[in-house]
């Protein structure tokens, strides 16, 4: 059994485009330019990062299982001006997610999910090394249990 982890964050090139946008065109994607007023709060996916008060960030839709199963799942995500794409050691745990209520969804190799679990963001290693622990489990999945958003992707280390 591998316990080890490693936390997949969302690539800023994928975003970069977007902050030259006018409110208009952005508006006209369904996103939306904002400007934090409250940390935490504006959890960046690219930079795994809570956005600071003032910082400009982007809310934007996002297919973040973008698969063919009946698991294919999209919803919104904030990302930061300027954000650069994190990368987490092996078994490292941003401080966004220790203070977050999260839900954790396992999937298998066809993209069907096959373990779900709600946890404080504190239990977050041992949820993980726990999930893991069941072969049938490729990759995880990380959202804010509240709100439902996806936070990042967990892959085998």
């Amino acid at each position: 059994m591998n316990a080890s982890f490693r936390l997949i964050a969302l690539p800023s090139e994928q975003f970069a485009t977007l902050f030259s946008h006018s409110n208009a065109e952005l508006q006209a994607m369904g996103a939306r330019r904002l400007t934090v007023d409250e940390n935490p709060g504006y959890p960046c996916r690219v930079s795994l990062v809570d956005g600071g008060v003032g910082e400009t960030v982007l809310l934007v839709p996002f297919t973040h299982h973008d698969v063919s199963s009946p698991y294919r799942a999209s919803g919104p995500i904030f990302v930061r001006s300027g954000a650069r794409t994190a990368n987490p050691a092996a078994g490292e745990i941003p401080a966004m997610l220790r203070h977050r209520l999260l839900s954790i969804r396992g999937y298998d190799t066809a993209a069907m999910m096959v373990a779900a679990e709600v946890v404080n963001g504190s239990d977050l290693e041992d949820t993980i090394r726990r999930l893991f622990a069941n072969e049938q489990v490729s990759y995880l999945h990380i959202h804010n249990a509240r709100p439902g958003c996806y936070n990042c992707r967990v892959v085998r280390a």
